[in-house]
């Protein structure tokens, strides 16, 4: 079975839909969303109508906490901070308890799933790099953990030898490794590439693929500054920063 791996989706409707056209079109049977349904953009209950209309399993992330009451907003950054206050305003009460439900990682066999980290999910750490990941693999014991929260698509991989960055590309899993895949953004990337990006994982091979999807960039910029939100936050989706 196919299933697609979602994150940081972050309220961009006009990414999210064309995201959940390519999963179709690709034949997906499961969708799988890691977190930070919302926060940054302007479509917060339109997205959570959608995630959870169409994802099976649906996780926290600190954006999702922020907004529905949790303590992250006063740790953000000024812009983040006004976006997640915006967000908890505009959410309806029934998508603000449904997030409130929701868990930061899940272990769906054969796999583990979490939106920032295994060794500390709510504490939102980040991984950028194989320094950050070599010491999570002692948290988790399944031969690979998906990850997002950092909107940069990654994979490290876990061997004898230690462990390395792999570029984002189709990998076919070597059966005595171990895997952190880091699944990238849909609503918005940071890896200097706009384009919405997600995980096919083809669990009965073991290999994953790495999608990359155009969408309306100016309809969702459009929405952004209709609701006042800070400028850099419908600026960047043009350079994926």
């Amino acid at each position: 079975m196919k299933t697609a791996l979602l994150s940081d989706v972050h309220a961009n409707l006009e990414a999210l839909e064309a995201v959940l056209n390519a999963v179709d079109e690709r034949g997906a049977g499961r969708i799988l969303c890691l977190g930070d349904a919302v926060g940054y953009g302007a479509s917060p209950n339109e997205c959570l109508k959608l995630i959870r209309e169409r994802c099976q399993v649906v996780l926290l992330g600190n954006h999702d906490s922020a907004a529905s009451g949790g303590p992250e907003a006063a740790r953000f950054n000024p812009n983040a901070k006004a976006a997640a206050l915006w967000t908890a305003k505009t959410l309806t009460p029934d998508h603000r308890d449904y997030l409130r439900g929701l868990s930061p990682c899940e272990r769906v066999e054969p796999y583990f799933y979490t939106h920032a980290s295994p060794a500390a999910p709510r504490d939102w750490e980040y991984i950028f790099d194989r320094f950050d990941a070599e010491p999570q693999f002692q948290f988790f014991t399944e031969p690979a953990c998906f990850i997002g929260h950092t909107h940069q698509p990654a994979i490290f991989e876990r061997s004898d030898s230690g462990c390395v960055f792999l570029p984002p590309t189709r990998l076919l899993f070597h059966p005595a490794y171990r895997y952190i895949v880091n699944v990238g953004s849909v609503g918005q990337p940071r890896d200097h590439d706009p384009r919405a990006c997600f995980v096919l994982l083809n669990e009965s091979a073991g290999d994953i693929e790495f999608v990359r999807v155009p969408y309306d960039i100016e309809a969702a910029q459009g929405k952004i500054r209709a609701a006042r939100l800070p400028a850099v936050l419908a600026s960047r989706l043009a350079t994926g920063e």
